[in-house]
């Protein structure tokens, strides 16, 4: 089941606006792997430079072998009140200058987004991946 109770009345951002922020970002094309021990924990950031959590862990598929979200944390302290929310991957950019990826989103946007409960995972199916790219505007 897909928890819709705070995706009511919000705003993603489009495809082509995620795009242009893209291509405002300066990037490091001189490689294009990373290992998955260097992502997590990992900065996330505003286009504004704002810190606003981490990557805590990503989900790839089992048979693409593609990463499908990340899944960030943001707020809390000492690990403990943090909230667990899956972007998608297309949704971020990595920032060389920055160290870390940026996400397009306003306040209210990120505060609405889908979220995971520590106690109970997502069934991460083609119906909630339907709904987490939805609610981002990207295509699944």
């Amino acid at each position: 089941m897909v928890d819709t109770t705070q995706a009511n009345d919000v705003t993603s951002p489009t495809t082509k606006e995620l795009g242009d922020v893209r291509r405002q970002i300066e990037r490091d094309e001189g490689h294009n792997l990373i290992a998955s021990d260097r992502v997590e924990g990992t900065n996330v950031y505003r286009p504004n430079g704002e810190k606003i959590g981490r990557i805590r862990r990503f989900m790839v598929g089992k048979r693409s072998g593609q990463v499908e979200y990340a899944v960030m944390s943001f707020g809390g302290f000492l690990g403990m009140g943090q909230e667990l929310r899956p972007v998608p991957w297309e949704a971020l950019d990595y920032d060389v200058n920055k160290g870390g990826y940026i996400v397009s989103a306003e306040e209210e946007t990120l505060l609405n987004s889908p979220y995971i409960r520590e106690e109970k995972e997502p069934a991460w199916d083609r119906a909630y991946g339907m709904h987490v790219f939805g609610y981002w505007g990207v295509p699944y």
